[in-house]
């Protein structure tokens, strides 16, 4: 068999985790794709994939070879467009690690968008919330609005968006819908606890900037169960406009504090630092900075 067909067999299963599906992407048989699979297990003398009859899922040996292996096909890739002098189209599974507030109307339709444009991207989406480790767990890149960026990793900025200071109907009932940001000390808060789990929230920015220290009674690593929280009226809480934009135009939600005082957070793109970007990468990055991505998009703030 041929064994460069063989690697992209393999790293398609491992993608989709799935024979059936890979064998419907390549127009193979789904024996055939199995086949492929075991020629490639033979030749390197180790079991680099777990098979069962629901799942498909890499072995440890598995996970190194993959690595290798999308480093190796993306190369040829790239280096048969340049030689064709033709531009290669995008495609294969594109692994992207997303914030869990990012999982909003917004944000799916720029999704949407990119695959009217790329329909041969398989976008495949972690928003767990955790800092995965892009190369070892074979992420193509990652969105971050953290301040700290690994050094290790190519960053690309995306644009700035804006969080604001939120709370239920209730409970600014309750608080008098104060406008300045002394009224608000001692508020009850919901806090993302990998930010502001002592209440402390910086607000504005330059001469603007202000430090409000809330009261914490609901601490949280899932900015879906905040949101959740906010609208239940237990306390205020900082959320990204993406995420709330709906929230504020019916009124299930008001935002707290003037304009000047909402804070705007960058948006990262992060990738391994390679000599060569796989078209899937460059054009979801292309999209993503252009006028129809997040620099364009009428909830963010470009900075």
């Amino acid at each position: 068999m041929d064994g460069l067909v063989g690697l992209r067999v393999f790293a398609l299963v491992a993608d989709l985790r799935s024979f059936s599906a890979a064998a419907e992407r390549l127009g193979l048989s789904p024996a055939m794709v199995s086949k492929h699979v075991q020629a490639v297990e033979q030749r390197v003398g180790a079991r680099l994939l777990n098979r069962t009859s629901r799942s498909v899922s890499l072995t440890e040996a598995g996970t190194l070879y993959l690595t290798t292996v999308r480093g190796l096909l993306d190369g040829l890739d790239q280096t048969e467009a340049q030689l064709s002098q033709t531009t290669l189209s995008p495609r294969g599974v594109l692994k992207v690690s997303l914030p869990v507030w990012m999982a909003n109307p917004a944000f799916a339709r720029l999704l949407a968008g990119y695959h009217a444009r790329h329909p041969e991207v398989t976008l495949d989406l972690d928003l767990s919330g955790r800092m995965v480790n892009l190369v070892d767990e074979g992420f193509d890149l990652a969105l971050r609005v953290t301040p700290t960026l690994d050094e290790a990793l190519i960053a690309r900025r995306l644009g700035t968006v804006l969080f604001i200071l939120v709370g239920s109907p209730a409970l600014l009932d309750r608080l008098g819908r104060p406008d300045r940001v002394e009224a608000l000390a001692g508020a009850p808060f919901l806090a993302y606890s990998a930010i502001a789990a002592d209440g402390r929230v910086r607000l504005g920015a330059g001469s603007t900037a202000r430090e409000l220290q809330l009261r914490p009674v609901l601490l949280s690593g899932n900015e879906t169960l905040l949101h959740l929280a906010v609208r239940e009226g237990i306390g205020l809480c900082v959320m990204p406009h993406w995420l709330i934009r709906d929230d504020l135009a019916d009124g299930t939600l008001e935002a707290v504090l003037p304009r000047d005082l909402w804070p705007a957070v960058t948006v990262h793109a992060v990738y391994p630092n390679r000599s060569y970007l796989p078209a899937k990468v460059r054009s979801f990055l292309d999209f993503l900075s252009g006028p129809h991505g997040i620099l364009g998009a009428e909830d963010l703030k470009a900075g």
